[in-house]
């Protein structure tokens, strides 16, 4: 047998489920990635999503730990299922979950184009706007379409509401903790207040970097520590 026939057969299997992912624009089926949240360089939190999709449907799980003095705030758990159509991610239902905190909600209806939330008191209902989105899966939304040269975001979290448009600034190179990689940088803002993602290519686009620069310099940052699939 040549060394070429025996590569291990779940190293072939993992490279060719890259290559498909990319080749279409969407992550792996199942992935658990891992991340480090710092402000100006200094750890603040271990956050860790679970995503499941069967190219229909999808579910994302987002567990957020804090570190040293934060850790005394509890844990931060937001969930998110919809549907993946070829634009992207459409949410169905978000909560939002925190440690002495009112849970806060807010339930997509595309068919009668509303959205109702809730977070404290009575839900209330109101217009669906086009690119209706929720605060989580809008991140990992960007890899299931990164080919787009501009994204527009009407972001719910069951509180309110904020619009946010990104611009693809192309293919960079990315160091992180993991490796470094070929990824899609998306954007928002300029100047001294700006948010970037990068999307690896060779992890079906999943994110491995966020970084939001704030008017005062403030640097929050996050990336990937660990990233695995069935």
């Amino acid at each position: 047998m040549s060394k070429r026939s025996s590569l291990p057969i779940k190293a072939l299997a993992w490279a060719l489920a890259c290559f498909a992912a990319a080749a279409w624009g969407a992550p792996p089926r199942q992935a658990e990635m891992t991340y480090e949240t710092s402000r100006n360089g200094i750890t603040l939190a271990e956050v860790t999503y679970a995503l499941e999709h069967d190219g229909r449907n999808y579910q994302i799980t987002e567990t957020t730990k804090g570190r040293g003095i934060l850790a005394l705030r509890g844990t931060t758990r937001r969930t998110s299922r919809g549907m993946v159509t070829p634009e992207g991610l459409k949410p169905v239902e978000f909560t939002d979950e925190r440690t002495g905190r009112n849970t806060a909600r807010a339930s997509f209806d595309w068919k009668a184009n509303t959205v109702t939330l809730q977070y404290k008191g009575e839900p209330r209902t109101e217009p669906l706007p086009p690119n209706a989105h929720d605060r989580l899966a809008f991140l990992l939304d960007l890899a299931f379409a990164p080919q787009r040269r501009e994204v527009v975001f009407d972001l719910f979290d069951g509180r309110g509401q904020s619009h946010h448009v990104y611009t693809n600034g192309g293919s960079e190179r990315v160091k992180v903790p993991i490796g470094e990689f070929d990824a899609v940088r998306f954007f928002r803002g300029s100047g001294d207040e700006r948010s970037e993602v990068w999307l690896a290519r060779e992890l079906g686009y999943l994110p491995v970097r966020v970084l939001v620069t704030e008017k005062d310099g403030t640097r929050y940052e996050q990336v990937a520590t660990k990233i695995a699939t069935p």
